[in-house]
């Protein structure tokens, strides 16, 4: 068989109703976007990571650490983060994508990994994480191919949620494609934990962490993490009351 691309495409973006310019928040004098990068480009499998940006000026303050760090970037649509993201697979000529947004940047590559060995067992279109939340949110991960993604652009039925959620159209249709729910191991099964970046108290939480970790272990785990968060309830207490967005209205 052919040896396959593998890529990561991280969303990003400076614009946020609830928290602007979150991916660039310093923490540890790094801001967290390249932080996330840097634990990205640990995984065994992806050949490159990928920032997928919004076009417009508004987003240079990005595109100034992609060349800092020499990290390749693609600018498309703002709203139509579908075609966005499958644009950025197609100018990395890649077959295979892990599809990450900017809010996780304390993302594993171990879970990273784990998606992708599912994934090429080749029983599967479409291997995710989350189908069924036992992870904490803020370690998401979807693993599909370049050309399962790019179809769904054709599809006649696509909506605009679809469009600014990437994924929505194939996961909510099992009946048509071959989805796997990777599922967290015991100890790491908290769903309640909230490790996602979208609201100041988000920045607060995510912010401890690092800097109770980095120092000591910069290549600590998700479970690392679950396991200080448990041991740390006011540390965890202080976003557990915030209340994510759906997909859907």
């Amino acid at each position: 068989m052919a040896r396959r691309k593998i890529i990561a495409t991280i969303e990003a973006r400076i614009a946020s109703s609830r928290l602007p310019g979150k991916v660039l928040l310093p923490v540890l004098d790094r801001p967290l976007l390249q932080h996330m990068i840097e634990r990205v480009q640990k995984s065994g499998y992806i050949e490159e990571v990928v920032i997928a940006l919004p076009e417009g000026s508004g987003n240079d303050p990005i595109i100034e650490l992609a060349k800092r760090i020499s990290v390749p970037y693609y600018q498309g649509s703002e709203d139509d983060v579908l075609s966005r993201v499958v644009d950025t697979v197609r100018s990395r000529n890649a077959d295979i994508l892990v599809q990450l947004t900017g809010d996780c940047p304390l993302m594993d590559y171990r879970l990273i990994d784990t998606c992708v060995e599912k994934y090429l067992e080749n029983k599967w279109d479409y291997v995710a994480n989350d189908l069924v939340r036992t992870y904490p949110i803020g370690f998401d991960v979807a693993v599909m191919s370049f050309d399962l993604l790019a179809s769904t652009l054709n599809e006649p039925d696509l909506d605009d949620v679809d469009r600014e959620h990437v994924t929505t159209y194939l996961v909510e249709r099992p009946e048509r494609f071959r989805l796997c729910n990777v599922t967290a191991p015991a100890d790491l099964s908290h769903p309640e934990i909230q490790v996602t970046l979208d609201t100041p108290e988000d920045y607060e939480v995510i912010r401890n962490v690092f800097e109770n970790l980095y120092p000591g272990n910069r290549d600590f785990s998700a479970g690392d993490v679950i396991r200080y968060l448990l041991e740390s309830p006011n540390i965890a207490r202080v976003n557990e009351q915030i209340k994510r967005k759906s997909k859907r209205p």
